[in-house]
């Protein structure tokens, strides 16, 4: 998927408008599904206030805010210039490959640079299957989020177009359940607490592997995780070399998505959860070539990474 990363300013805060009941003067060809056609009259003006219009009625659950959501998008200004488009296929993937899609939590806080909030906000009250529009000027969709060195000023017209694909509640608190294996040799030890982030013991003295290492910890009975699915996460990450935590879903409010199989994570995640399924407990080591060592500025660049992930949900 292709954004420019400069459009929204990563400390967008919140916008609590609505998206208004106004006209849209943009025409969307294409059904639910496919790449859409944007086309903008010539002379139309846009609006000072978002519009959102439901241009194809989906016939699956009825979004809520706080899902989580898995959309295709295709956006640009009413100028024609090209905004991002999960239709665009990433750099690298092969024919047929899933496309990298949005997966994440519907609200009106900043959370990714893909969607503005306000577009983002639009999917509550969408059914699954839906497409929407929302279009207005940069001002109404953005507001003070707008990057100035974007190039992008307060009263250009933008236009995003979103296909809801998936959506799922989500319980913030769940966790992987039964009996949990012991780990096999050279394995860290994973003791998982209700709530709290999972104690993952580095073995003393062991050298880090240099490939990908992977066990099932606890096995689940839920469907298997294809690739493109958005996977519901509660996960615990450590550094191998001091073995202190980095990062974990309950220090953002537990269980967590993100999408799988397409490149949105680090490789060893795409190459040890596709495949497993719901209700698994996997406790991964991932080498920095297969983590953070492609980003040489990257603070984990240089780290070998221990994850223990609980697969809750898929969406």
């Amino acid at each position: 998927m292709t954004v420019p990363l400069l459009l929204l300013s990563a400390a967008c805060g919140s916008d609590d408008g609505k998206g208004s009941a106004g006209e849209a003067v943009v025409k969307v060809e294409g059904k639910a599904g496919a790449q859409p056609k944007i086309t903008v009259p010539k002379g139309a003006k846009p609006s000072d206030t978002a519009v959102t219009k439901t241009l194809v009625q989906g016939k699956g659950a009825t979004v809520k805010k706080g899902d989580l959501v898995r959309l295709d998008f295709a956006a640009q200004t009413m100028k024609g210039q090209n905004l991002g488009s999960s239709w665009t296929p990433q750099p690298g993937a092969k024919p047929g490959a899933p496309r990298a899609q949005v997966v994440t939590e519907v609200t009106d806080q900043m959370t990714q640079q893909q969607l503005p909030p306000k577009v983002l906000s639009a999917a509550a009250g969408q059914k699954v299957g839906s497409r929407f529009e929302v279009e207005g000027t940069a001002k109404a969709l953005i507001g003070e989020g707008l990057n100035p060195q974007s190039g992008i000023k307060p009263g250009d017209g933008l236009v995003w177009v979103v296909d809801v694909v998936g959506a799922q509640k989500v319980d913030k608190k769940a966790k992987a359940e039964g009996k949990q294996a012991s780990p096999e040799s050279g394995m860290p030890e994973v003791t998982a607490a209700d709530e709290k982030a999972a104690q993952i013991t580095v073995p003393k003295g062991e050298k880090a592997p240099k490939g990908l290492k992977q066990q099932v910890l606890i096995k689940g009975k839920g469907p298997e995780v294809k690739a493109g699915d958005g996977l519901i996460a509660q996960y615990t990450g450590v550094k191998w070399e001091d073995g202190k935590k980095f990062d974990s879903s309950w220090d953002h409010g537990g269980a967590t998505a993100f999408q799988i199989g397409t490149g949105q994570v680090v490789q060893g995640w795409d190459k040890a959860l596709v495949g497993k399924h719901v209700g698994d407990r996997v406790e991964i080591v991932i080498p920095p070539k297969l983590a953070y060592g492609t980003s040489p500025q990257h603070q984990l660049a240089k780290n070998t990474l221990v994850f223990s992930v609980d697969i809750v949900g898929t969406v």
